[in-house]
């Protein structure tokens, strides 16, 4: 599309009185070739829209092409929709957000348009993190947890995360790990039977948050697959992709008892009726299960990504262990 003349984007100026349209920049194209971010400048203000294209395209980055696949982000893009609309309405500077401002829908297409998040002071981005950043993020997932522990919505997925086993049956079909394709029903059911359930991000990866100038802050982005689940979900998934393998082995303690201190400080000022030892004494043991849950999604999807290394091999094993002890021995 060419977004330099699309009248859409003059539209959503005039919808929201922000004067004359005077730049398009794209921020990035989105998966599968299905839309584009922009950024908008107008004489006013500047905005961010996330422009969806429904028709299904001709081909996957990594050769994954269904009409399951085809459903899921079409119910993804669904879910960003209500997110904007029915959870962004208030500032929350403990776990901030872009603003929904406004969207819009056609047969085909269909216009998240949200808060320029530059403005409010997150301005930044990173490809490698240092500590500073780590715990900016950890700290807003303890937030984000603590300010949604057992909320119910039907408005987001039933199961969080991109990954869940409920629509990965193609790459389950494939996996070659016969003991973790074996178990992986099973790893499932820890992670949703717990009694502490909250709101995952459920794809809290590095990439989608943005922080102040110091990187002592942090804000997120993209709620496509926001749902109900356990919150170590969202920290298993954030340590594959915010800390090198390599360094995964000496972080791990440091990353779970950095979350857990800020969950803590999170649930008194959220949840002061909730004890939030009992939540981490259910939810610590679980982040093996949960690093275990996205191995079997990552290595039926791609068998050669990075994210297949030794430290997730070994957190696997100690999963795998646990259940067999769990569910074989008994």
């Amino acid at each position: 599309m060419d977004t330099s003349i699309n009248p859409l984007y003059q539209n959503i100026g005039d919808e929201l009185n922000l004067g004359i349209l005077s730049s398009v920049d794209v921020i990035q194209t989105l998966w599968g070739g299905y839309g584009e971010l922009v950024r908008l400048t107008f004489s006013d203000k500047s905005i961010i829209v996330k422009h969806v294209k429904l028709p299904k395209p001709s081909r996957h980055p990594r050769g994954w092409n269904s009409d399951l696949s085809h459903q899921r982000k079409l119910h993804s893009y669904q879910v960003e929709v209500n997110w904007y609309q029915e959870f962004s309405k208030s500032i929350d500077r403990r776990c901030r957000i872009p603003q929904g401002l406004k969207c819009f829908q056609t047969r085909n297409e269909w216009l998240i348009v949200m808060e320029d998040l530059d403005t409010a002071g997150f301005g930044s981005t990173v490809q490698q993190a240092n500590t500073n950043h780590l715990r900016a993020c950890l700290k807003w997932l303890a937030n984000f947890h603590a300010r949604y522990m057992n909320t119910q919505s039907n408005l987001i997925w039933e199961k969080g995360t991109y990954w869940h086993l409920d629509t990965r049956p193609d790459e389950l079909e494939v996996l070659k790990d016969e003991e973790l394709k074996q178990f992986a029903s099973r790893i499932d059911n820890e992670l949703e039977q717990t009694q502490y359930r909250t709101i995952v991000h459920g794809d809290a990866k590095l990439a989608n948050f943005c922080f102040n100038d110091e990187g002592t802050s942090a804000a997120a982005v993209d709620f496509q697959y926001v749902g109900h689940g356990c919150g170590m979900k969202d920290i298993a998934y954030f340590m594959s992709s915010a800390v090198k393998p390599e360094d995964c082995d000496k972080m791990g303690k440091w990353v779970l008892d950095t979350y857990f201190a800020a969950l803590q400080e999170a649930l008194r000022y959220y949840q002061p009726k909730l004890e939030g030892i009992q939540i981490e004494k259910e939810w610590r043991p679980l982040f093996d299960i949960a690093w275990a849950d996205f191995q079997r999604f990552i290595k039926g999807w791609s068998p050669n990504h990075y994210k297949i290394n030794s430290y997730s091999e070994e957190l696997t094993s100690r999963a795998l262990a646990y259940l067999k002890s769990k569910y074989i021995s008994n």
